[in-house]
């Protein structure tokens, strides 16, 4: 079983930086892909980043990219995302979210996801 715990979220102005940190644990979690999810009211779930087993590889969309950098650090079991340049359009519940290896290499569907933490950029 996985369990994901994000935490960061806040207000910021326009222009700002937030980093979003998420826990995880289980006992097959270091063989999981994972990635940060966001959502919006009236939005699609839109998958912005997403990381390889290693922490190695990436995959970003594009309205993120050069702006947000996803890691993981698999001594703290920890996932973050560092998010620069913030505008109004990224404000969004994030959640991070779990899945199979190779799920990192599309913007597909995950199995396991967090509770979701609110990033309101104004």
């Amino acid at each position: 079983h996985v369990q994901l715990v994000e935490s960061g979220g806040a207000s910021v102005q326009a222009g700002g930086s937030l980093r979003l940190t998420c826990i995880t644990s289980g006992s097959s979690v270091s063989r999981k892909a994972l990635a940060w999810i966001r959502q919006s009211p009236g939005k699609e779930r839109d998958v912005i980043a997403s990381v390889d087993t290693g922490g190695v590889r990436t995959l970003y969309a594009d309205s993120v990219e050069d702006r947000f950098t996803i890691s993981k650090d698999n001594v703290k079991n920890t996932l973050y995302l560092q998010m620069n340049s913030l505008k109004p359009e990224d404000s969004a519940m994030y959640f991070c979210a779990a899945d199979t290896p190779v799920a990192w290499r599309c913007r597909g569907t995950y199995t396991y996801w967090g509770q979701g933490t609110q990033v309101t950029v104004s």
